[in-house]
């Protein structure tokens, strides 16, 4: 006699797994857009960061003149990645769902405009 698996069984293993990724593949978008999110926030932190350490530069070497978004975006080593632009002295991350949040470089510093992102309202 063999043994093999009935139709009922296969159809119960395979709504089984219908189910679970059902659930599981929402959940590993949510964690994605997150990640984005929190990329944006390091860069942000890493931007000022860079501003102020090259602010401190110049005022050791005798330069006072102000630091500019063109600037400040090529102090970033790596870049600001794709979901970032820049317009001006305003860098503009956009979120994975379209919102948008605007930083402007002035007075040799990086600060916040509107901002619609959850998730990067404190900064």
């Amino acid at each position: 006699m063999k043994k093999a698996f009935t139709m009922l069984e296969l159809v119960f293993v395979i709504v089984v797994i219908g189910i679970l990724s059902a659930i599981a593949i929402p959940k590993f978008a949510a964690t994605r857009d997150d990640a984005v999110i929190s990329k944006g926030r390091a860069a942000v932190a890493a931007l000022r960061s860079a501003i102020a350490t090259e602010r401190q530069k110049r005022i050791l070497r005798g330069n006072f003149d102000e630091i500019d978004g063109a600037t400040a975006e090529g102090l970033i080593e790596y870049g600001l990645g794709s979901h970032w632009g820049l317009s001006g002295d305003t860098f503009t991350f956009t979120a994975p769902d379209g919102s948008t949040c605007s930083f402007t470089v002035s007075n040799n510093k990086l600060t916040k405009g509107t901002c619609g992102v959850d998730g990067m309202s404190d900064l």
